[in-house]
This record gives structure tokens, C-alpha cells and sequence, in this order.
């Protein structure tokens, strides 16, 4: 039996910015447009919002009952234990005045007061593939982005672009319909951008004027969630950020769409109605043997297609399961490190360590392992229809940079880059107070 032990995924430094290249850039429709003329996914979906910065990793874990305790044991501590434990940071101490966040209704009064019972616990998109759980309260976070709360419902789907490592070290953007925190594994993070700019899936996040565009080129109407798609399908890595050609190929335009939605549905896991990934019987993975309470690191097993976590066994899982890379490191190795670690692991101060957290295996999370294994799976063995797509599209006509401004579509009004207000809508300010948003 050959036994890969987890060693973790290798890195790479940080990616450039996001501003527009420069150079002698090819007429519309032409082939094989340089990457000068390559619209961003910032051309085409306009508003975004930066990664979530909690301040201090106690307010989020794998499991909620192990946030509940974490809080119930910051409430009950005082003085210079409390303030310890609560971590303050240049953002936000006991003492900071901040409004609600939108939806959960936490809290506004100063946390210094705070006796309260823990606001239950949401769920988050931690990184590539990987969903934690969340104490939903702004006092404790330093940069939640509010805007990403406002919109964040069953019709909302968040591209999360994945920061510039290196060609071939994994997708260059994912697809969520869970508030993502925007995370990355290695490298620089990049931007959250929802696929509605307003609750209720109002207003899509796309440049005026595109998908109009799109639809005289194409002869059919274009929506958002079908661009969405192609860029899904179609995205690759820069270091000016997440590229995405355009084809001027009607048939080409339908092949991407197709497979990018078949892309959303398994990385959304079946979100907004779908049906959650599956693989035909005989591939499906299953329990062999019982993940113990404290399985230690990952290791593979490349005869038997098999992962073990201590005495736990889990088969069949392809190589290219175990092999998937997101930014250079490899999805389940971080996935089953986080929840691997030991207690408290990666804090330095906080409830979590100070109480030490209980870190056993939780049986949930061997389903949900399950569930990751399948997603990686059929991600895995669609790479070969995403590379052919990549050639033939970088083969044929473009809709470039330069078109688009010769449209009027680039550069994209200033509106369309910031939030939306929302003028119905009330939300609780510090201390109580109410604020029109």
C-alpha cells in the first residue's frame, strides 16, 4: 500500500493590481487579441467589494457549538481577562461604537456591556471550498462589508477571484451562492463580486450596455447569469487581475455557457433549486471505516483510492480529487487541517485558546467531506473541456477592451463600481439608533 502523507500545497508570492494594461491593441472582432485587449472581470462585473477582515480567528470555526462556547466564555470573564480574550485591535475594542450588521440583528450597544446569549452562528464560505461557521456580530469584526450582507440571499451567487499565484495552480474564479469570506490559500487575495447589485437577484452586476452588446453579436438575448457562466468556464490567472476573453463565436458563446453552468451547479453544491453533485454509483465515496475522534493528518492511499484520517477510511477518491489545487495548495489537505489541528490551533489569544475548544472529529463533517470529495471530483475531470474551451476560444475572434469602449460600454460608469443603496431599508445603528441605507 503506497501512502501519500499531507505536507501542505506549496505557495507563491502575491499578484499585481487590477488596472487596465496598456498597449497597440487589435480591432473588434479580432483573432487571437493580445492579453492587452482581454477585458478583466472588472470591465464586466463592475462592483466589488474586498475580502472580509475579521480582526481576531475566534469568531469563526468549523463547528458552531464550539463558537457559542468561545463566547459564552468571553461574556463571563472581566476586567483585563475580558479585554484579553476579546483581542482589540486598531478596527475594533469593547468599546467601539458600530451598527448592525444587515440580517442577523446582533447587537449595537458597546460589547464592553455585553451579557447577552451568542447570536447563532452563520454560515460563511471560508476560502476555496470550504464553509465554516461565523459569530454574525459587527462588533467583533473588524471589516465585515456590510454591502455584501445587504445582498447576500437564496437568489444572490458571489465570484470570488482567486488571487494571482501562477498559470496552473488551480481555477482563477469560484462560484458561491454562501457569503464568502474571500479568503485565499496563497498568494494575494482578489475581490468578491455578487452576481445582483440589490436583494431579491435586482439589478445584475454587469457593465450597462453589455449584454446588449452581446446579444447583437450573438442573436439572443444575454443575461447575467449567463455571463456569470462564461467567465466561470473561460477565466484564467493574471497578474492584473482575473481575465476573461470574450468569444465573437455564437456557438462558442452557447459550448461556454453550457459547461459554466454545469461549473456553477457543482461548486454551488445544487444552491438556488439544483441538484446537489453526484457521481454514478460505483465512483461515489464512501465510509469504509470510521473517522476517529482525533484522526491526525491526511494521508493517501494511491492503491486503493483511498483517504485515511488515522483509523478513518474513505474510498473510492481519485488522485485528481486529492490533487485538486486552489492558489497552489491542495483543497483537502486544508480543508481536513483545519479541522485536524488540535484545539485553538492558530491562536494566539482569544476564548478559543484560552478554553482550549474542544477538538474532536464532529460526525458532520465526515458527510461533508463526502460531499467536498464529489465537488473536487467532477471538477477535476471537467478541466480537460475547460482547456479545450480556453484554445479554441484564444483561436478564434474576440470581442476585446477595444470594441467595448467603442461601444460605450468601458469604462464603466463610477455608479456601477459602488453599492447600490437600498432607500426602503432601515438597519440599526450604534447604540441603537436606526440609519437609512
Amino acid at each position: 500500500m503506497a501512502v501519500t502523507r499531507s505536507g501542505g500545497g506549496s505557495g507563491a508570492g502575491p499578484g499585481g493590481g487590477t488596472g487596465e494594461a496598456t498597449g497597440r491593441e487589435p480591432g473588434p472582432g479580432a483573432k487571437g487579441a493580445t492579453g492587452a485587449d482581454t477585458p478583466s472581470l472588472g470591465d464586466l462585473m463592475p462592483w466589488s467589494a474586498a475580502p472580509l477582515r475579521l480582526g481576531r480567528p475566534w469568531v469563526m470555526a468549523p463547528s458552531p457549538a464550539v463558537l457559542t462556547a468561545r463566547w459564552e466564555r468571553l461574556v463571563r470573564s472581566a476586567g483585563a481577562e475580558r479585554d484579553a480574550l476579546f483581542g482589540p485591535t486598531r478596527s475594533r475594542t469593547q468599546h467601539s461604537a458600530v451598527s448592525a450588521l444587515p440580517g442577523p440583528g446582533s447587537g449595537t450597544g458597546r460589547f464592553v456591556r455585553e451579557s447577552g446569549p451568542c447570536p447563532p452562528p452563520v454560515r460563511i464560505g471560508h476560502g476555496p471550498f470550504d464553509e465554516q461557521w461565523l459569530i454574525p456580530d459587527h462588533r467583533l469584526i473588524d471589516r465585515a462589508r456590510p454591502e455584501l450582507w445587504r445582498v447576500a440571499d437564496a437568489h444572490q451567487l458571489f465570484a470570488v477571484e482567486q488571487g494571482y499565484v501562477a498559470p496552473g495552480a488551480g481555477p482563477a474564479l469560484l462560484v458561491g451562492a454562501v457569503l464568502p469570506d474571500g479568503h485565499s490559500p496563497a498568494g494575494r487575495p482578489g475581490r468578491i463580486r455578487p452576481l445582483y447589485r440589490r436583494p431579491g437577484g435586482a439589478e445584475p452586476n454587469v457593465a450597462p450596455g453589455l449584454t446588449a452588446l452581446l446579444a447583437r453579436r450573438y442573436g439572443h438575448e444575454v443575461t447575467a447569469e449567463a455571463l456569470l457562466a462564461w467567465a466561470v468556464a473561460t477565466a484564467r490567472p493574471s497578474p492584473a487581475g482575473c481575465a476573461v476573453p470574450l468569444t465573437a463565436d455564437p456557438g462558442l458563446w452557447a459550448a461556454g455557457v453550457e459547461l459554466g453552468r454545469l461549473l456553477i451547479g457543482v461548486q454551488s453544491r445544487g444552491a438556488r433549486g439544483g441538484a446537489g453533485p453526484r457521481l454514478p454509483g460505483g465512483r461515489r465515496p464512501y465510509v469504509r471505516a470510521a473517522v476517529p475522534d482525533r484522526p491526525g493528518a491526511l494521508a493517501y492511499d494511491a492503491e486503493g483510492a483511498a483517504l485515511l484520517l488515522g483509523t478513518g477510511r474513505i474510498s473510492p477518491v481519485a488522485r485528481a480529487a486529492h490533487d485538486f489545487t486552489v492558489g497552489g495548495v491542495r483543497v483537502l489537505e486544508l480543508w481536513c487541517g483545519r479541522r485536524t489541528a488540535g484545539p485553538g490551533a492558530g491562536e494566539e489569544q482569544g476564548p478559543g485558546a484560552a478554553a482550549g475548544d474542544a477538538g474532536a472529529w464532529r460526525r458532520e463533517w465526515t458527510s461533508e467531506l463526502l460531499e467536498l470529495v464529489t465537488v473536487l471530483t467532477l471538477l477535476a475531470e471537467a478541466e480537460p473541456r475547460q482547456d479545450a474551451l480556453r484554445a479554441r476560444v484564444a483561436d478564434g475572434a474576440l470581442i476585446g477592451r477595444r470594441e467595448l469602449r467603442e461601444a460605450g460600454v468601458l469604462p464603466a460608469p463610477a455608479a456601477a463600481r459602488r453599492p447600490a443603496s437600498v432607500l426602503d431599508h432601515h438597519e440599526e445603528g450604534p447604540e441603537g439608533q436606526f440609519a437609512l441605507v
